[in-house]
């Protein structure tokens, strides 16, 4: 288990000889290719981090049309918070983009951490309000910056995905249509810009 062990010793600042204690308190799930963990209706009852593999988060609405709202590739975290934190039936699906690895945590894990390692406070806090910045951000490009700007901002936030995910998907997650990527490409392409992928 790498990706969690050094998510929480880095990330959490769990002590490293520490790390391999909290396995008691998540649980390791391989999940296929198409394969949901949570889909429309259902209440989510876990926090999901992927130790090996890629998540995709998304709506569909009363066209069937797909809004992907989070990518979730290696060492990310990907949840339904109000689904899981105010039982609500979730209007989300969360599925298996590859094969995967994936760790349930459960909704208290994070305070189970802070009671064993109080350090692990101020580093959760962090964690929770640069997740609300995201969440402010990607609001505010989708409502008021153009598609190029979105898609530069995309490659910036998952920069190993533009060979791992169909640009359909990628175009889904931007808000814009397959077509409208493709001019967005080719018109950087004319700029002589390549993407930093990994």
């Amino acid at each position: 288990m790498k990706n969690i062990n050094n998510y929480l010793s880095k990330v959490l600042d769990v002590p490293v000889d520490k790390v391999n204690m909290c396995s008691l308190h998540y649980e390791v799930k391989k999940v296929q290719k198409n394969q949901f963990l949570l889909q429309y209706g259902e209440v989510c009852r876990y926090i999901y981090f992927v130790e090996k593999g890629l998540l995709k988060m998304y709506s569909i609405d009363k066209n069937g049309k797909e809004h992907i709202i989070q990518f979730a590739p290696e060492s990310w975290l990907t949840s339904d918070r109000s689904s899981l934190y105010f039982n609500e039936k979730s209007i989300y699906y969360i599925e298996a983009v590859e094969d995967s690895e994936v760790l349930l945590l459960h909704p208290d894990f994070i305070n189970k951490l802070i009671g064993e390692f109080p350090n692990s406070l101020e580093k959760s806090d962090i964690l929770l309000q640069k997740h609300i910045k995201s969440l402010q951000d990607r609001i505010n490009s989708l409502l008021g910056e153009t598609a190029e700007e979105r898609y530069m901002k995309f490659i910036k936030m998952y920069p190993d995905l533009l060979l791992r995910v169909p640009q359909w998907m990628i175009a889904s997650y931007l808000g814009i249509t397959p077509e409208s990527l493709s001019r967005v490409r080719k018109e950087l392409a004319r700029k002589n810009f390549v993407p930093d992928s990994k």
